[in-house]
């Protein structure tokens, strides 16, 4: 199962080496609750072995879109059973944030803007 998610990169943890064959590196990713940001989410994600590297090209507050796939174990320890899910990454790309309504439109003189040919005709 593939998932997309698009927000703000919050917290970039450190690449930890859980064994001599296995490392992970998670990140956690805000994403905006439109109806009332006191109730935003904070999403938390994996990256595992040669992955661990993709982070280091992104700075907190930056905003990312990240595909990743929800993986889910069984684990048993003395005679109980366990059940844990992770969100496993395997790419991030920065977003590049759209024009904000608000901003103010770019000031063009008369100068700048090409004539118009009289052969040009426009059918509305």
């Amino acid at each position: 199962m593939n998932f997309e998610l698009t927000g703000q990169l919050h917290i970039k943890e450190d690449v930890v080496e859980i064994s001599a064959s296995f490392k992970k590196r998670e990140f956690v990713v805000e994403v905006i609750n439109e109806r009332n940001t006191d109730w935003n989410d904070y999403i938390k994600f994996q990256l595992t072995q040669d992955r661990c590297n993709i982070m280091d090209n992104f700075q907190v507050g930056q905003k990312v879109k990240v595909s990743f796939n929800i993986r889910g174990r069984k684990w048993e320890k003395d005679g109980r059973v366990n059940y844990f899910s992770n969100l496993e990454a395997w790419r991030v790309e920065g977003v590049e944030e759209a024009m904000a309504p608000d901003a103010p439109l770019p000031n063009y003189s008369e100068a700048e803007i090409p004539p118009v040919s009289p052969d040009e005709d426009l059918p509305f």
